[in-house]
């Protein structure tokens, strides 16, 4: 062997070692996390702050380690078959692929690969220092933005700009292994699922229903308005003019006492109307907290799409969201859900339809059009049940066990005769809603909402 292939034999070698290097930082860090890594930095870890954030944005340093890697593996392959060829002619290409095939796999990737999933955080605190200095190295970084601009041709929308990401349904999952492995308790899994839900709620899933909303006229008077808050238990209280759809402001009771004390009950209770914060039923309640917070106010009225009221929302409904019912010493309310001796359930029919499929493991279908176990019967029905009417839909029997005026109060559900699997339920489901909204669109002039027959839907008088 001459003096280059010395030469040229070191330089592979170096190559190998290198390339063992960044094998092993690709392993420990594509298997570390960002909360792992906070930490550390917490605990003060040496290589804790620069691993935070290589973790913060790991697309800025993915792509020019598995570059510089793969080049490296790719020179020394190239060196080593040059020298080979040297020192064995013809052999040398056997002896250059035996040598890569063996040494370069059991050196340059299954040992420190396997020792970096042995030792994770002890591998990447040693290897995020290295990886963020060659993330940063200009030429590496300029080949590396080239990479992804090319990736992002041959894979359209998303590509590569944003790097990886975990979905909701992700951190959802690892939330549930978390429970399950006694990690985290069952109460912290349902908090962390409420907050992750609690980004797609809107305001009209929340609200307290115009029907149940209690609201005075501006002209009534402070000592009736008093008397009324008193009755009702609440603090605040919508003032309205020439209608409930004309809401003028807020009346506080605290004002109301104060009045009271003064002697002016018999000022009309406009008077002490605050500004009232109107909302559209769309608005999503994790940026309405956030304005409730900054504005520092506790209610806001919810408006439809044509202006008029829809409802009512509270701070305290909002954190209801995250931690559950909050039912003081002076709450008189129905419980949401009872199960009966029959094993059939009653829920109140304001109850959210995701909830119900939650508690009873049911497939009862969500829509644009309702929100509430009550607003699906009316879907079904197409019409305002008589107490004890009956519709059935993917197994389950749905009866409007407590009708008020137009209103639907309590339903009771119930497991149908023939209980369908899961896919046939979904395929019940679909087919049930495509007919109904089939049948209403043919007979606008006939009695509105037809009957749904058939095994997935039928209702009974």
């Amino acid at each position: 062997m001459s003096s280059v292939d010395v030469l040229l034999a070191a330089v592979a070698v170096a190559l190998i070692v290198a390339s063992a290097f960044l094998a092993l930082a690709e392993t420990a860090l594509t298997r570390m996390n960002l909360i792992k890594a906070l930490t550390l930095q917490e605990h003060r870890r040496r290589g804790g702050a620069t691993l935070a954030r290589l973790m913060e944005r790991p697309e800025g340093w993915l792509n020019p380690l598995l570059f510089v890697l793969l080049l490296c593996n790719l020179v020394a392959a190239t060196l080593v078959g040059l020298v080979a060829e040297h020192a064995f002619g013809p052999w040398g290409v056997v002896v250059s692929l035996a040598f890569e095939v063996i040494i370069i796999f059991v050196v340059a990737e299954a040992i420190p690969k396997t020792w970096a999933i042995q030792h994770g955080e002890e591998s990447a605190l040693l290897a995020a220092p290295l990886v963020a200095a060659l993330a940063g190295f200009p030429p590496v970084r300029l080949v590396a933005r080239g990479l992804i601009a090319l990736s992002n041709l041959i894979l359209p929308g998303r590509g590569l700009r944003q790097g990886p990401f975990v979905s909701e349904d992700e951190l959802l999952a690892m939330a549930d292994v978390a429970a399950v492995d006694s990690v985290i308790e069952r109460e912290e899994r349902a908090l962390i699922h409420s907050i992750i839900e609690f980004g797609d709620t809107v305001a009209r899933e929340v609200r307290v229903p115009r029907p149940d909303m209690v609201a005075v006229e501006g002209g009534d008077t402070i000592g009736e308005v008093l008397e009324r808050a008193i009755a009702a238990g609440y603090s605040r209280i919508p003032v309205f003019e020439s209608g409930i759809d004309d809401i003028v402001g807020i009346v506080f009771a605290k004002d109301l006492t104060r009045a009271a004390r003064d002697g002016r009950t018999a000022q009309p209770v406009r008077t002490l109307a605050r500004l009232a914060h109107f909302v559209p039923e769309t608005k999503r309640v994790a940026e309405l907290m956030r304005e409730m917070q900054a504005e520092k106010f506790h209610m806001a009225i919810v408006v439809d799409e044509y202006g008029g009221t829809a409802g009512l929302v509270t701070l305290e409904d909002l954190i209801e969201e995250l931690v559950g019912e909050i039912v003081d010493e002076y709450d008189v309310e129905e419980p949401l859900i009872e199960w009966l001796p029959s094993g059939d359930s009653r829920v109140n029919a304001r109850m959210a339809v995701d909830e119900v499929n939650e508690l009873l493991h049911a497939r009862l279908p969500e829509g644009d059009d309702w929100d509430s176990i009550g607003g699906l019967v009316l879907h079904l029905l197409g019409h305002v049940p008589a107490e004890g009417e009956t519709v059935e839909i993917a197994g389950w029997r749905l009866v409007a066990e407590r009708v008020q005026g137009r209103r639907i109060g309590r339903v009771r559900l119930s497991r149908g005769d023939g209980h369908a699997d899961a896919e046939d339920a979904d395929a019940g489901v679909e087919a049930t809603l495509r007919r109904l909204a089939a049948s209403r669109a043919k007979s606008d002039d006939g009695p509105r909402g037809a009957t749904a027959e058939g095994p997935s839907a039928r209702t009974t008088g």
